[in-house]
């Protein structure tokens, strides 16, 4: 899983993780692993419903998870989780 800049302090300061999983899982799922080892980068990712916040972005091989099936997306052994945080300022 990719981990944009501002949410790395979130996960261990990591650009990458890895998430062990068996066989092909939901994108729900992987989120849910990764919320029991970071929940602070959980809830900057999901909110209290466990609904993805609007300004997050998740891609799985380079495909919106929204146009895949959103959170029932499933995940392949070896794709990559890309998540971009849409950045406000101005």
């Amino acid at each position: 899983m990719v981990i944009p800049g501002p949410l790395q302090p979130f996960a261990g300061d990591a650009p990458v993780l890895e998430v062990d999983v068996e066989g092909p899982v939901s994108v729900r799922e992987l989120l849910d692993v990764m919320g029991h080892e970071y929940r602070v980068f959980n809830r900057r990712i999901r909110d209290e419903r466990g609904v993805v916040r609007r300004y997050v972005n998740l891609y799985v091989a380079g495909q919106d998870v929204r146009q895949l099936g959103g959170l029932d997306a499933m995940v392949q052994p070896g794709d990559e989780v890309l998540i971009i945080a849409s950045v406000a300022g101005g």
